[in-house]
């Protein structure tokens, strides 16, 4: 990872698209703060899109499409993507997101519990369709990451998708993560080529599941508490803020707005 300041005008001056993570990449310890809320303002003033790519419910993604300033907003780590058009919310969902209530994903859920007994589902489950989410440090009390692991590998074990966030463990059955979702609004939405385009694309994340993200956009930047999880990830992003979570947005965002002139 290189420094912010080493991205350049030229890089800067091609983005037409900001994708973000939201917990701990948009958000300061679990707050929504108005540094990083200002900052997709200033997106949306300049017209650039701005899409949040986050492993939250399908429930949260109803609320974001239609109040924050952004374009589009693709949840439950790539099964699904709402935004608002004509007055109305759209929904497209993966071809191959499985329901969350599958007798498969049950199955994984028990052998889940009875091997780690602190194991629990997130609070927001409820709003959920797709995936299943461990809470591993949004509530107390925490899991340690040996635990994380250890659910992410039963899950793998049990041939289901498992991706580790910054507060949750999600768990899926389908081939699908947020890159390809992301690449699939853009294409539908926006006329976005995924093979030509990739420059126009900056990409904001601090955490494992973000790493789809990282390894296939050039341009991505972490946030500065990506390096909690450094150890654990093949694919870093190609810069790195100096501040945390929202603010290290804020500061990114500052950053390409500038070189834009």
């Amino acid at each position: 990872m290189e420094a912010l300041e080493r991205l350049t005008a030229e890089q800067a001056s091609r983005i037409k698209y900001v994708l973000m993570d939201i917990d701990d990449t948009l958000t300061s310890h679990g707050k929504l703060q108005g540094e990083a809320y200002a900052a997709l303002w200033r997106l949306h003033e300049q017209g650039l899109l701005a899409i949040p790519i986050t492993g939250r419910p399908a429930g949260w993604c109803d609320l974001i499409a239609r109040q924050w300033p952004v374009a589009a907003v693709v949840g439950e780590n790539g099964a699904l993507a709402f935004w608002e058009e004509h007055g109305s919310v759209t929904r497209l969902y993966h071809e191959q997101a499985v329901r969350n209530d599958h007798e498969r994903l049950q199955e994984i859920q028990r052998r889940i519990m009875q091997e780690i007994p602190e194991a629990r589902l997130a609070t927001d489950q409820f709003s959920r369709l797709f995936d299943l989410a461990f809470d591993i440090s949004e509530d107390l009390p925490h899991l340690t990451d040996e635990d994380a692991m250890h659910i992410q590998r039963i899950c793998e074990e049990e041939g289901a998708i498992a991706k580790i966030s910054s507060i949750h463990v999600n768990v899926w059955l389908g081939t699908y993560d947020k890159r390809t979702m992301a690449s699939h609004v853009l294409s539908h939405r926006f006329g976005y080529d995924d093979l030509r385009d990739r420059d126009q694309v900056v990409y904001f994340g601090d955490s494992p599941n973000d790493e789809p993200m990282f390894s296939h956009f050039p341009m991505s930047i972490g946030v500065a508490n990506i390096e909690r999880y450094r150890s654990y990830m093949k694919r870093l992003p190609a810069f790195r803020t100096q501040s945390e979570g929202g603010i290290g947005f804020s500061e990114g965002i500052d950053r390409i707005l500038a070189l834009r002139g």
